[in-house]
């Protein structure tokens, strides 16, 4: 077989890949836009749900007429957008203390920090809640942010990413007089803006998707996020309301993510071939 019938083969395989994943999503979307009348007695249909007609928009003005909707949908933006900030902050200058700073005691805060990769996140909630708790900070914007801040794996990707940065654009620097914060602040984060762009998509996803800990440290409705608050009605829109407001709530919860990677996928893809590279 030559090349060109093997890229064919693999090209044809891929899209098959493709088709199977995306399956689910068009097939959510779908339904998601149907009456429920339909969904609810049509199910002997080979095509069921995967064709929207007849066409309605009655599932997602229903969501929106729960009332507290927007509020968690807002809730979600603040807490995902401002974890993902400090995160970047974060694991960025720690990434560069760690990779080209010496002080004492780095090697062995440097193995805390991995270590904190294998810790299973259930394993810290008692304390976690406790602590919070004791402070009088549950139902709070700090209490669905602080906790995920420190990000293990955001500390050990930017510690790899600035030790293959060439050591002569550093002593460059020293030459010129400027600042180790300057340098970093001027030299080496435009290099990292692929791995960065990674990083905080990654942060995103997953605070947007975390529902364990809000479910634990949220207990008024007002302080829902949209995961949590989406979760609350489900049974409800299951039970009673029908497939197709379930999963209009599924897309609109999903919605912001499938954005983000649409917006960023070229960065995304950069900041993987660049970790492979290295």
């Amino acid at each position: 077989m030559n090349t060109r019938a093997l890229h064919t083969t693999f090209l044809a395989f891929m899209v098959i890949l493709a088709a199977i994943w995306v399956m689910p999503l068009a097939w959510m979307f779908s339904l998601s836009f149907q009456p429920n009348e339909l969904l609810a007695r049509d199910t002997g249909n080979v095509l069921y749900g995967l064709i929207p007609f007849p066409f309605t928009f009655d599932n997602y003005i229903a969501l929106f007429e729960l009332g507290r909707t927007p509020q968690w949908f807002v809730n979600s933006v603040i807490v995902s957008g401002v974890t993902t900030l400090l995160v970047l902050v974060i694991s960025s200058m720690a990434g560069y203390a760690f990779s080209r700073l010496a002080f004492f005691g780095k090697n062995v805060m440097y193995a805390l920090v991995l270590a904190g990769l294998v810790i299973p996140e259930q394993a810290i909630f008692i304390p976690l809640y406790t602590l919070f708790a004791d402070m009088g900070m549950h139902n709070t914007y700090a209490a669905l942010i602080l906790p995920r801040v420190a990000l293990p794996i955001g500390v050990f990707m930017m510690t790899q990413f600035f030790s293959d940065v060439p050591p002569e654009l550093e002593e460059a620097a020293k030459l010129e007089g400027i600042s180790p914060f300057q340098t970093f602040l001027h030299i080496y984060l435009p290099l990292a803006r692929p791995v960065l762009t990674t990083l905080g998509i990654i942060t995103f996803l997953y605070s947007w998707n975390d529902y364990l800990w809000p479910l634990v440290s949220a207990q008024q409705p007002d302080m829902f996020t949209i995961t949590v608050g989406l979760a609350s009605v489900q049974g409800n829109f299951a039970q009673s309301e029908g497939l197709g407001r379930l999963m209009a709530s599924g897309v609109f919860a999903s919605l912001p993510v499938l954005i983000a990677y649409l917006v960023f996928q070229k960065h995304i893809i950069q900041g993987f071939a660049l970790g492979g590279e290295k």
